[in-house]
């Protein structure tokens, strides 16, 4: 509808010739720009935090961090012992394998959350070997994105609001932590003595009402060395059934024993699979850190709540990578048995040169962590962090600080054994020149 002209009109809004044209308008523009952008760079969101997220503890290492990256970016060879992230590559069979199935166009779709039935069978198969142990590929065995993540959705699966779980310490955080998200309740319990640990097993679970739901278990123990015998679980499956909780088993270390020792799998002791699961990885014995591979195997209806979280958080591990550990697990036996013997060998060259140092340790049976206790007369008059600290800034050798484990971590230090037997020993002289400018230790 056109609207007529009228002289006689006042309202601006009923005569056109009045409308604002494009070069009235460009005045206006920039001023309500401007405006929007002041109002704009003054707003801040208030994003607040889920109270899972804000009952975490905060990083510990993170300073530590800082200064190692800081010397780094300086040019200095900073000796990093502090995480267990291997540094030797897996078997080349393995790469190999890798490149040939990432050529294969079908295996960048999504795979499946539980792995393919090629890699579960290989795990049966593997613990039939080795452990005497059957499992049912299809419904014992989850193929998970690391033992880590499959440890913290069973926690998810299984554990909720006034559940309660019993934690050994000092604890590997994810133990503490993944029982914490589930909103669980966490009773830590000290693993240094077992025997003693199952007493006090005992008095929680008689004490407790309602009774703890879960037992997390981590044999060999991060970051404490600590092993059992096959003895132990047989008295933990006793104690399941008598108070009905379920057991989880990180597993590990279970590829790295030394001097002969062999790590008891959990699912080995008669009734294991009818109270509890176990959970292994392959980042340890095949060099496989990055690649994230691990299973949870063992009863068939704790592995339902995980293969239940897993189904609405994830597709699985890239095809190519089970492929690749299809091989691994089958022909890889072999460069496992030698890393194991590798990681002996530096076992006993840094011990023996912290030794020689004057910082007296004693050799671990399995794993690859030295647990040291801080020495005198630094152990009085610091703690853990600050002694990490102090190695870090005057011997340029990063190493984790024992607090980072819980409360019972206090006065120790955790060292990774992922550098060469060369660069350990040369750890071990940088630690012990830095000591001895005080006077503290004497070289033997």
């Amino acid at each position: 509808m056109n609207v007529p002209e009228s002289p006689e009109s006042d309202s601006p809004a009923s005569t056109p010739s009045s409308l604002p044209t494009a070069s009235d308008t460009s005045s206006i523009r920039p001023e309500r720009d401007r405006e929007f952008e002041e109002e704009h760079d003054n707003f801040e969101m208030n994003v607040e935090f889920a109270s899972r997220v804000l009952k975490l503890p905060p990083y510990l290492f993170g300073k530590i961090n800082e200064i190692k990256y800081r010397k780094r970016r300086a040019g200095i060879d900073v000796l990093d012992l502090g995480m267990g992230n291997p540094t030797d590559p897996p078997a080349q069979t393995i790469i190999d394998k890798l490149c040939e199935a990432a050529r294969d166009a079908r295996n960048h779709r999504y795979s499946v959350a539980t792995g393919i039935y090629n890699l579960r069978r290989e795990v049966a198969i593997r613990y039939r070997n080795r452990h005497g142990v059957e499992l049912d590929p299809e419904s014992e065995v989850v193929a998970t994105i690391g033992s880590k993540e499959g440890f913290s959705h069973m926690c998810l699966g299984l554990l909720g609001p006034g559940d309660t779980a019993l934690v050994p310490a000092p604890s590997f955080p994810i133990h503490v932590h993944a029982v914490a998200l589930a909103s669980a309740n966490v009773i830590a319990l000290d693993v240094r003595r077992p025997e003693a640990f199952l007493e006090n097993v005992v008095r929680v679970c008689e004490s407790l009402t309602p009774r703890p739901k879960a037992l997390i278990l981590n044999f060999p123990h991060n970051p404490t060395g600590v092993v059992v015998e096959s003895d132990f679980f047989r008295e933990v499956v006793a104690l399941a059934r008598r108070f009905g909780f379920v057991v989880i088993h990180d597993f590990a270390y279970g590829d790295v024993g030394f001097d002969g020792y062999e790590p008891p799998s959990f699912l080995a002791t008669p009734g294991a699979k009818e109270v509890g699961c176990e959970l292994i990885t392959m980042s340890k014995g095949y060099n496989m850190a990055g690649w994230r591979v691990g299973f949870a195997v063992g009863n068939s209806r704790m592995l339902q709540a995980l293969k239940a979280i897993k189904g609405y958080y994830d597709y699985g591990l890239f095809q190519a990578v089970q492929i690749a550990a299809i091989v691994a697990l089958r022909h890889g036996e072999p460069a496992r048995q030698a890393q194991v013997l590798e990681y002996q060998a530096r076992r006993d060259a840094l011990v023996d040169s912290l030794n020689r140092q004057g910082w007296n340790i004693t050799p671990p049976k399995a794993g690859m962590f030295i647990w040291a206790p801080i020495p005198e007369p630094w152990r009085s008059r610091m703690n853990s962090v600050e002694f990490a600290m102090k190695l870090l800034e005057e011997a340029e050798v990063a190493v984790s600080p024992g607090s980072g484990f819980g409360e019972l971590g206090e006065g120790y230090l955790r060292l990774a054994l992922i550098e060469n037997v060369q660069r350990l020993r040369q750890a071990a002289r940088q630690i012990g020149r830095c000591l001895r400018s005080e006077g503290g230790i004497h070289t033997h």
